[in-house]
């Protein structure tokens, strides 16, 4: 899977659990598939979503999509 297929394969998964409401679930699995991949491992947005999220934000699912979202 190239790194393209696996960051869309990421999104999806992590937006569809977003959608249902899952916020912190939605948040775990974006950066456990990243995490699976080796040019998505160790991304710089992992880091940025946890400081993102201990400061209070990502607390509502648009907010939660749009950061995924934003993942490259």
């Amino acid at each position: 899977m190239t790194r393209d297929e696996h960051m869309k394969w990421s999104k999806d998964r992590a937006i569809e659990i977003a959608n249902s409401g899952d916020l912190p679930g939605a948040y775990a699995s974006m950066t456990s598939d990243l995490q699976k991949h080796e040019e998505t491992a160790g991304h710089i947005a992992i880091e940025l979503g946890m400081l993102q999220m201990l400061g209070g934000h990502l607390n509502t699912k648009e907010e939660m999509i749009k950061f995924i979202d934003g993942f490259n």
